[in-house]
């Protein structure tokens, strides 16, 4: 009986299945020019040393040597998928956006799921946030959403982000990720309590991409064709249902599958068995926003569904696998600076940070001229600009357009009508501490009213496992975070931490160092 294999695993046997009634390409050059043999080099006599004019062998090894683009610095490691978003009810009345402009409008999406800190070959079930970005193609230009399974995150101020990030990357000497690293920065920034609660409660471990919600995460400004405008938040709740990993399992699949998730996206779109997300909006009006009791603005926190009731939008579906990995995937770059006419950002300090981080990652990562890779380019738009030149440019390059503005030359010209909306600012100019704006209300609600008794006990015991490994010092000041939460959430994790420091004193080695022996 021949072995069941799934579709990811058989991808080779159903290439050549599918291209059974073609007799195989001609080989050739990058250049296109036909090559008679691939297999041996051009020397001189059989033991001779290789040609300079072995053009087969120059060609073959020049490209190879710059095959890996530099990985990303953060979520390098994720699957992607493409499919459309169709519109089901209409918000036209809180924005203009081509995107929404009626019901039943469909609009290709492109989308990429990832976990963040991890390296592109890391396991896909490590307990980490999940990327969940996605490119709208739209008339009006790409709409890059560019969000997390979590509708909160770890910062409120973007100045923060290379130092939180380098805490979850390897330590620059060793080379190896370090727990004093990770939790002396989560200590020292007790605004991230509510996102490490999330983290290692059970959704810190979702089973594959399918199974989690996306959200936009920073709050954004919409506007509708009447120019008013309304704060949102963005939902995409999944329609499988959330399903997570218990700890064992994805310990166990870490080291026998650590592509779990990339496969189990890939095989369900080939079977036919299509993911989809129902996609809503959270709104606040500019008059509820200066009123609000906390920062509306403050990625650290949620805006309550009581409040502010979730307002259904549509449906976004993935119903096509990648032609090739690194063409549609790798390549792949997302920019929160892309919002068509009707999408504007909010004063989110760490949007206002992405805003600019993204699109120069991208232009270090891939080129100037990144947007001209297919998989990047607004193609249900038309580019008309006065950007020239640059590596790899894959266009006509504007042609004989003029490149520069003003002129006289009927080239390329604003449109007034799409000028972004005006706001006012009124406050000092200066760099404000925003480290105290109130780090424990939800995070208690969150501990208190989401969670029930059993998931609490495993938050605590996830918690410790991966405290302990810190110093004690930051594990004392982490409990005391933890205590300002609640005291049960403190004592909690507190007891598991005697418990693991016991154990490892009473298990620790005899070192013995050429001035004699200590107990370490």
């Amino acid at each position: 009986m021949a072995v069941i294999r799934d579709k990811a695993t058989d991808q080779m046997k159903l290439w050549k299945a599918d291209r059974s009634a073609k007799a195989p390409d001609t080989l050739t050059t990058g250049a296109g020019v036909p090559i008679g043999d691939k297999l041996n080099e051009q020397t001189a006599g059989p033991r001779g040393p290789l040609l300079v004019q072995d053009v087969v062998f120059t060609d073959e090894m020049a490209h190879f040597d710059r095959e890996r683009i530099p990985e990303r610095v953060v979520h390098a490691k994720g699957a992607g998928a493409f499919g459309y978003f169709e519109v089901t009810h209409d918000i036209s009345r809180y924005c203009k956006a081509k995107v929404f402009e009626r019901v039943g409008k469909s609009t290709p999406i492109a989308i990429r799921f990832s976990t963040v800190a991890g390296e592109a070959g890391s396991a896909d079930t490590v307990r980490d946030p999940r990327g969940f970005a996605v490119k709208f193609y739209t008339e009006d230009g790409n709409w890059d959403l560019t969000g997390n399974n979590t509708p909160i995150f770890f910062i409120r101020d973007a100045l923060l982000f290379p130092s939180f990030i380098h805490s979850q990357k390897r330590n620059p000497q060793t080379h190896m990720k370090d727990p004093d690293m990770v939790w002396d920065f989560w200590s020292l920034r007790p605004e991230s309590l509510h996102q490490v609660s999330f983290l290692f409660s059970d959704r810190g471990l979702p089973d594959g991409f399918r199974y989690m919600n996306g959200y936009g995460s920073h709050t954004f400004k919409l506007i509708n064709d009447k120019g008013q405008p309304v704060y949102c938040k963005f939902h995409f709740k999944t329609d499988q249902g959330i399903k997570n990993l218990p700890v064992d399992e994805a310990d166990r699949l870490a080291a026998s599958n650590p592509d779990y998730a990339i496969g189990d996206l890939f095989n369900a779109i080939a079977e036919g068995d299509f993911p989809s997300w129902s996609f809503f909006i959270q709104v606040m009006t500019f008059e509820q926003a200066e009123k609000f009791q906390f920062n509306p603005f403050d990625l650290t926190k949620i805006w309550s569904h009581k409040d502010f009731p979730l307002i259904p939008v549509g449906k976004l579906v993935l119903n096509r696998n990648p032609v090739n990995y690194f063409a549609e995937v790798e390549q792949m770059a997302f920019d929160p600076s892309n919002m068509p006419p009707g999408i504007e950002p909010s004063p989110d300090k760490m949007l206002q940070g992405r805003l600019f981080s993204y699109p120069d990652t991208h232009r270090h990562r891939l080129g100037a001229n990144y947007l001209q890779i297919p998989v990047n380019c607004p193609y249900k738009a038309r580019v008309a600009n006065y950007q020239r030149d640059g590596p790899m440019c894959m266009s006509n390059n504007q042609g004989g357009a003029p490149n520069y503005y003003p002129n006289s030359f009927s080239a390329p010209d604003c449109q007034p009508r799409y000028c972004e909306s005006k706001f006012k600012v009124s406050p000092d100019v200066g760099r404000y501490n925003s480290a105290d704006e109130d780090n424990v209300t939800q995070v208690r609600d969150f501990f208190t009213k989401v969670l029930n008794e059993q998931e609490r006990q495993r938050l605590c015991q996830n918690m410790a496992g991966a405290l302990k490994g810190a110093q004690l010092f930051i594990q004392e000041r982490m409990v005391q975070n933890l205590m300002g939460v609640h005291q049960d959430y403190g004592k909690q994790v507190q007891s598991l931490l005697n418990k693991y420091n016991a154990e490892a004193q009473k298990n620790a080695p005899v070192r013995v160092y050429s001035r004699g022996a200590s107990k370490m």
